[in-house]
This record gives C-alpha cells, structure tokens and sequence, in this order.
C-alpha cells in the first residue's frame, strides 16, 4: 500500500464513470430537454475510429456535438461508438475513453476535463498543485490557495 492517497486517480475514475453512465443514460432513453454534450477527443489515440476525411480534417483533436440527430450510440468500458452527420454524411466513429479530453453539457453549465495519466500522477505528488474544494452548502467559501467551487452556482 502506498504511502499517499492518489486524489487525482481517484477523481479521474470517478469523472470518468460519471460520463460513463450518462452516455449509457441516453443510449437508452435519449436525451432529455436541452441538454447536449461537446466532446473533445485526441484523435491519434490508439483505438479512435474515425473515417480518413475526418482525420485528415482534424490530424490531432476533434470536438463532436451529440444533440439533434445520432444513431447507434453504444457504450462500452473501454469507449462509445456512435453515428453522427457531417453535412448530410452519416459517419460511425469510435471513441476510447482515454482519449477524451473534455465533456461539457452547455444546457446545464456543466464541464469535466480529463488530464493525461502521467500529469495526473504528476499533479498528485506535487506539493504545488492547486487544490479544487467541492462545497454542497451556503458557507463562506475558506481563504487561502483553494479553488472552492460552489455547487450552487450549478443549480438553476
């Protein structure tokens, strides 16, 4: 057993279940009122399944809106597959999960970033690192270098 707890693993793992099983959510039921989703992908990941077009339209990152029209979403551990439209070009893609990079539903304000593993690993053994506090209540918000994030600010 290590001597630290790795909150960055921790949080990552959590972050990612999150987005995991509301893909899962709406492969099933759709989506619901406003929301949609931006995703951001690395497209050089191993895994990604991309036509060539897109590829060489987007060489390194890609962002995919899931909103209006998309067929055959399907989730699985290791990625979602998915059918989008390109200008009236149904296009199936593959995504890892590993190469997401961000996922934000705009409807809602509601945002992960995803760092690379060795950064996390990095973050989490750096006494420098900052600090991200997740408060549920209407309490002054600590002094001193944390970034309290308010759960309020989410709620409409």
């Amino acid at each position: 057993m290590s001597d630290t707890i790795n909150y960055a693993q921790l949080m990552h793992r959590a972050m990612r279940g999150l987005m995991i099983e509301l893909l899962d959510d709406i492969s099933e039921s759709g989506l619901p009122g406003e929301h949609h989703f931006f995703i951001t992908f690395d497209t050089q990941v191993e895994g990604v399944e991309i036509a060539d077009w897109l590829r060489e339209r987007y060489p390194e990152e890609m962002t995919v809106v899931i909103q209006h029209w998309f067929e055959n979403l399907d989730v699985s551990e290791e990625g979602f597959g998915i059918t989008l439209n390109f200008g009236d070009n149904p296009e199936p893609l593959y995504i890892p999960w590993d190469a997401i990079s961000t996922f934000v539903d705009p409807s809602v304000e509601f945002g992960l970033r995803f760092e690379a593993e060795e950064e996390d690993e990095t973050a989490a053994n750096d006494e420098e690192s900052p600090m991200v506090v997740i408060e549920d209540n209407d309490e002054p918000a600590p002094k001193g270098d944390a970034e309290v994030v308010s759960l309020d600010s989410f709620r409409k």
